[in-house]
Parts: C-alpha cells; sequence; structure tokens
C-alpha cells in the first residue's frame, strides 16, 4: 500500500516549518543538520529518541571509535560495498576532517592499533555532546517525533506526517534514520519505508558486523576467552578459497565467537547454514616448522607428564581442554610416547583450528545492517534522490556497510556532512 501523501497544486497548503527537515538524530543527522545550519539553514530534526546519539554512545564498548586514521586507499578498501559512491562524500569530508572537526569542538582524541580513532578520555558521551552541541549552537531544533508518512508536494520532498499526527514541512528532507541494528536506540528502519514511499528500492536488510553461531560445541568451554594475534580466515565450507583473512581479535562466547575478527567475517556472509568455515591460526607469527621445534622444546621440559598438563607454555588455560580433545592425542599420554605424526596432527591443528558456521546471530545484535537504499537511485554527489527532487540520504540507511575500526561512522559523518552542505 502507497503511504505517501501527495498534494497537488502550485502552493504548499501551509507554509514550511524550516528550510531543511532531517530525520534521525543519530551520527549522520546530527552532521547533517549542524552543517546546514552553519550555511544559515533553518533546520528542524525530528528524533524519536528520548535524546539523539543513542546509538553512539554504545559503539566502541561506550568509547567510540569515531574514525580510522587513514587515507582515501584504506577507507575504500575496508567499505565492502559501495566504495565508489563514496568518493564525493569523502573529498567533501575525510577522516581528517572528522578528526579536526570533533578537536575544534573540543574533544581531544587518539589513535590506537589498527588507526581506531577514540576520545582521549575513552568516553563515547563526549562525542554525542560535541555534535548535538554544534546542531543547537547552529540553530537547530531538535524535536521528539516519529516520521510515517512522506508529504509530496508538485513532484517534490514536502515533508513528513508523524506518528502524533502532527505535519512538518520544509524545503528539503533528509532521511537519516540509520539501519534496523540495535532497534533500542531507535534503529527500526523507519527510513526504509519513507525511501520506498517515494519510490526507492529498498536492498532487504541484513546483519553486518554481527557475531556468529558455529556448529561444535567446544567454544562453549572457553567461553569468555579473548585470543589475540590470531589469524581468522573464512572460507566456504569445502573451499580453501579466502573470502576474508585478518590478524587480530576474537572472543569465544556460549554460542561460537565475537570479537573484532569475526565482526569483519561476518560483512562477507551470507545467513545459510552450513555454507562457511572459520580457520584460526593461534600462532600465525610461527611456521609449521618453527612451531613445531616450539613443541618439542617444550615437551623436552615436561617429558614425563601428561600430554594435557604440558601445554601450559603453548596455550591459554581455557583452551587446553578443547585442544587436547580435538587433537586425537589421550590426555593421559605422557609426552615422550607422542609420536612424530601426533605431534605433526597437533601442528595443523594449532596452525587451522576449524568452525564451521551454524549462523549469524540476529540483526538486533548486529553492529551495522546490511542492504538500504539502492544507490544507484541516490546521487553520489549530492545525496540527493534521482527519484524525487528535494528527498536527500544519509548513513546507514543506505546500502553501505564497512569493516570495524571506525569506517562505518566515517561514512556516517561523510554523507551526512555531504547531504548537509547540498541540501
Amino acid at each position: 500500500m502507497n503511504t505517501m501523501c501527495t498534494r497537488k497544486g502550485n502552493r504548499m497548503s501551509q507554509p514550511p516549518n524550516a528550510d531543511v527537515l532531517v530525520i534521525g538524530g543519530g551520527a549522520a543527522g546530527l552532521m547533517c543538520a549542524g552543517t546546514a545550519a552553519a550555511r544559515g539553514k533553518k533546520v528542524l530534526l525530528l528524533e524519536r529518541m528520548p535524546q539523539p546519539g543513542r546509538k553512539l554512545l554504545i559503539t566502541g564498548k561506550g568509547r567510540c571509535n569515531l574514525t580510522n586514521n587513514c587515507e582515501f586507499d584504506t577507507f575504500i578498501a575496508s567499505v565492502n560495498r559501495g566504495g565508489r559512491f563514496l568518493y564525493s562524500a569523502w573529498n567533501a569530508f575525510s577522516a581528517r576532517d572528522t578528526m579536526a572537526f570533533f578537536e575544534q569542538l573540543g574533544v581531544p582524541l587518539k589513535t590506537e592499533r589498527g588507526n581506531r580513532v577514540f576520545p582521549v578520555s575513552d568516553r563515547s558521551a563526549d562525542i554525542v555532546d560535541a555534535l548535538v552541541g554544534y546542531a543547537r549552537k547552529g540553530g537547530v531544533a531538535i524535536v521528539r517525533e516519529r516520521a510515517v508518512k512522506l508529504l509530496v508536494e508538485n513532484n517534490r520532498a514536502a515533508g513528513v506526517l508523524c506518528e502524533s499526527g502532527k505535519e512538518y514541512r520544509a524545503s528539503s528532507v533528509v532521511i537519516a534514520t540509520g539501519g534496523k541494528s540495535y532497534p533500542l536506540t531507535g534503529s527500526t528502519g523507519d527510513g526504509y519505508q519513507l525511501a520506498a514511499q517515494a519510490g526507492h528500492t529498498v536492498i532487504p536488510p541484513q546483519p553486518s558486523l554481527v557475531p556468529v553461531e558455529v556448529e561444535e560445541s567446544w567454544p562453549r568451554e572457553a567461553m569468555g576467552l579473548s585470543l589475540k594475534n590470531v589469524t581468522l580466515t573464512l572460507t566456504k565450507a569445502g573451499s580453501s578459497k579466502a573470502l576474508f583473512e585478518e590478524l587480530g581479535e576474537m572472543i569465544f562466547t556460549h554460542f561460537g565467537v565475537s570479537g573484532p575478527l569475526v565482526l569483519s567475517a561476518s560483512a562477507h556472509m551470507d545467513n545459510h547454514p552450513g555454507t562457511y568455515a572459520l580457520h584460526i591460526d593461534l600462532k600465525p607469527a610461527l611456521s609449521h616448522q618453527k612451531l613445531d621445534q616450539r613443541i618439542l622444546r617444550d615437551f623436552s621440559e615436561s617429558i614425563n607428564r601428561d600430554f594435557s598438563n604440558a601445554l601450559s607454555g603453548l596455550l591459554p588455560k581455557k583452551l587446553i581442554g578443547p585442544v587436547v580433545a580435538l587433537s586425537g592425542i589421550p590426555p593421559q599420554t605422557k609426552v615422550h610416547q607422542i609420536t612424530r605424526e601426533q605431534r605433526e596432527n597437533l601442528v595443523n591443528l594449532l596452525k587451522n583450528l576449524c568452525l564451521h558456521v551454524k549462523g549469524l546471530r540476529p540483526i538486533e545484535e548486529a553492529v551495522v545492517t546490511r542492504g538500504g537504499v539502492e544507490l544507484k537511485q541516490v546521487n553520489p554527489s549530492t545525496m540527493e534522490s534521482k527519484l524525487l527532487p528535494g528527498l536527500y540520504f544519509a548513513g546507514e540507511v543506505l546500502d553501505l556497510d564497512a569493516y570495524t575500526g571506525g569506517f562505518n561512522l566515517q561514512i556516517a559523518f561523510s554523507t551526512g556532512y555531504l547531504a548537509g552542505q547540498k541540501v
């Protein structure tokens, strides 16, 4: 059913409330609203939650990894879909611009491992406060309302009808409502419905950057164990071709695995059980030969001990039980009795600890959403709809997603800024 409100005539039935109406008070919406206001536009921002920036508060475990201190090529390589669409947005507002922007607003920043950028305070609230303050200082009016219908007059976006029954009108409308991840923060897919009312194709949303459930039960024994400096490789089951491979951190959970490496790998998966396999190299700095030598050295120091008690120098405590069970070597086998073939199997296991993907966790647990408004229907130089003049998009509502590391928030800031410059 078409729920778009259309009115004909040469004049609006009532004067506009603002020059620009921004729907959604997240990273993209606040950046867009503040940027437009700084240009002298009268801006009204509609946010359905009691306070704007709710999702920003929980990013980076409450620390807010707001961008990645990288060059353009690295940024584009970290965008899973639609990288070319972002050329103009990046040129308008790059990672360096994002960092300068917040520091000028009084938020000192720091760059950590992987070029991840955080506030020095490690408080995401500082980023939210800076963005909201920037918008309010420019004169943006923030109103708690939920937009449910797009108003169109004379084949142009003219405003929205809200759940309260009230209409808000403007010369330009920006949809910056986010995706469907973390719905308790207000991201419930409202923007997809508004975009569809304007005739836009919406790629069905799926979870991206989400924990992974596995078929094996042993990760439950290692629940809570965080591994650092391991290599995770994603393949299709039965294939050796890597769909994703990276060095970093991951964690075991009661349902499978999570952590930065797993979240990034999930961006390459469709939610089809049995399709994918995860391969963990627990010792990526050591070749098979070097690892074998290391094991021989450890064994020589525990020659009369049981196998199950001889791995404490090689593995975290929580991983010893699962590895012993998977190795096929009886736990009570004395170290001096372990054969060369058994040792080779152990080396192979440590270099390729395999898990089979059962499925992705629900979209509600995803960091971002894959899918959204089809990019072909949006002008990348302005963020304006190619189907309906006066309608603009910014942020996660678009079919854009990237790896962890600050890239997704940079997409929000870049597209939000560009839309704010063009409305």
